[in-house]
């Protein structure tokens, strides 16, 4: 499945692909790639469960990226962009700490950061040990699971969690709740959707927290990015439930 097949089957999508492009465009004008850290340095803060941004061992260099966003509303603005989003970015160009603004500028800002961090997390995800996390938040951000996917076929299928801020990947176990870690199955439901082959809600009776889930083997790249499937979003609140995870579409 492609970007544009996707989106003439689901065309009310158009104007967040729209937005998701464009902030794409401006971050990747204002990239800084991040280096590695010195991963042994690491290692024990990584098996107490301290995520990579968290550890002072670890000390990722992060530089202010608040002139990052600057540039990158500068960016946008010069960009067609709805009106009422213009003037949004307008406000918070004049004042990036306007408190109406936090959504979108927390939004601009993991838009950067994930792609500086991107050589930091692919050397991240080749050098731990899957097995020594398995935790519930992003083993690099240490934000709550914004999808999921379940990869491969029974009885070694998994069930690989995505963070919707700064992309990393990383395994969980196949049941309990992501978010409240209740592990009864009777308390794990699924949500399909007609029309929408591999992709699901999976929420927890218990907390009614519930995990978008892309169940195959195909576009992992185009399933797991969440504006591709906000409608899923429209239908678990329709059904009373709680979005737990960071949304940078909640803007």
């Amino acid at each position: 499945m492609t970007r544009d097949a996707w989106l003439t089957r689901h065309p009310y999508l158009q104007p967040v692909a729209d937005l998701a492009a464009a902030v794409d465009g401006a971050a990747a004008g204002v990239t800084a790639p991040i280096a590695e850290p010195d991963w042994p340095q690491y290692l024990d803060d990584f098996h107490a469960g301290v995520p990579l941004l968290e550890s002072d061992r670890a000390a990722v260099a992060i530089a202010d990226r608040s002139r990052a966003v600057l540039s990158m509303l500068d960016g946008l603005l010069a960009t067609p962009l709805p009106a009422a989003l213009s003037d949004r970015c307008r406000a918070l160009r004049a004042d990036v700490t306007s408190p109406g603004e936090r959504g979108l500028y927390r939004y601009l800002l993991w838009s950067v950061l994930a792609r500086d961090l991107r050589p930091v997390i692919a050397g991240f995800s080749r050098w731990r040990d899957e097995e020594r996390w398995l935790r519930n938040y992003c083993p690099t951000c240490g934000e709550a699971p914004a999808m999921a996917q379940l990869a491969g076929k029974d009885p070694g299928r998994l069930r690989l969690m995505s963070c919707g801020c700064c992309g990393t990947r990383w395994r969980y176990r196949r049941t309990g709740c992501p978010f409240c870690e209740r592990t009864d199955d009777h308390r794990l439901s699924v949500v399909g959707v007609e029309g929408e082959g591999g992709l699901r809600i999976d929420f927890c009776e218990s907390c009614h927290g519930y995990l978008k889930t892309y169940d195959g083997e195909g576009s992992e790249d185009l399933f797991l990015a969440d504006w591709t499937s906000m409608h899923l979003d429209v239908v678990a609140r329709d059904r009373g439930l709680k979005r737990l995870a960071a949304s940078l579409y909640e803007i």
